[in-house]
């Protein structure tokens, strides 16, 4: 087995990595409900994994050594750098913080805890005065704060892609689809007509970059309701 030096069991900085990132997410999306506690919780279990792999020990560097060793002889895939698959495999050898997938990365996560920051403040006013969350990010799309969690994590996966968070994150998005579903479920049952409108014109996750009128309506809502 390869001897992984210096670049990896650094389990401190996995902690406080992952504390960062988790309490940094936590200070903008501000869980209160236990849907918004299991949504956060999720995402908070995929940070852990992604650090863990990324300074614990490289689980998927491991499990497809052989073949990235066969085809790529050149590199030494334990090396840390490494960890940056998309850009060893493509054959950039430059600083893989420079690259272009680590800059991308870097815009994905950043415009995910933008979405969320600003998603929640338009929430938070609307809660306060009893109305429809129609301002802000939730002009173009129903579940910007999910939106939010979901670029951060794609950010992340392009940045440093794992066997292990490639597999959680079709499941976390599907998880998030569905509590959306049940907010929505609950927004219409309490709001009625005001959501229906709401809901018809605008989308759940994917914005339309077209002018389109004002959204009215009245209540409050979670990531969709004021539940």
């Amino acid at each position: 087995m390869n001897d992984l030096g210096p670049s990896y069991g650094l389990w401190l900085l996995v902690f406080i990595n992952s504390a960062v990132f988790i309490l940094f997410a936590f200070s903008f999306f501000k869980p209160q409900t236990s849907r918004d506690w299991r949504s956060f919780g999720a995402f908070s279990a995929f940070i852990v994994a992604l650090f863990a792999e990324m300074y614990g020990f490289p689980l998927t560097i491991f499990f497809l050594s052989g073949w990235l060793q066969s085809n790529w002889p050149g590199i030494d895939w334990f090396a840390h750098d490494s960890g940056h698959l998309p850009e060893m495999i493509l054959g950039w050898r430059s600083n893989p913080h420079f690259g272009l997938f680590h800059l991308l990365s870097f815009g994905l996560i950043g415009a995910g805890f933008w979405l969320i920051s600003v998603a929640w403040h338009h929430l938070w006013t609307a809660q306060r005065h009893g109305r429809l969350a129609v301002g802000g990010p939730y002009a173009r799309i129903r579940h910007p704060q999910y939106a939010g969690f979901v670029l951060i994590m794609a950010g992340f996966l392009l940045q440093w892609p794992t066997l292990l968070t490639l597999a959680m994150f079709p499941v976390l998005v599907w998880m998030y689809a569905r509590l959306a579903r049940s907010e929505e479920a609950e927004s219409r049952a309490r709001f009625g007509k005001a959501w229906d409108s709401y809901a018809a014109r605008v989308p759940a996750f994917v914005p339309r970059f077209e002018p389109s009128g004002a959204v009215t309506g009245t209540g409050s809502h979670g990531d969709a309701d004021g539940a």
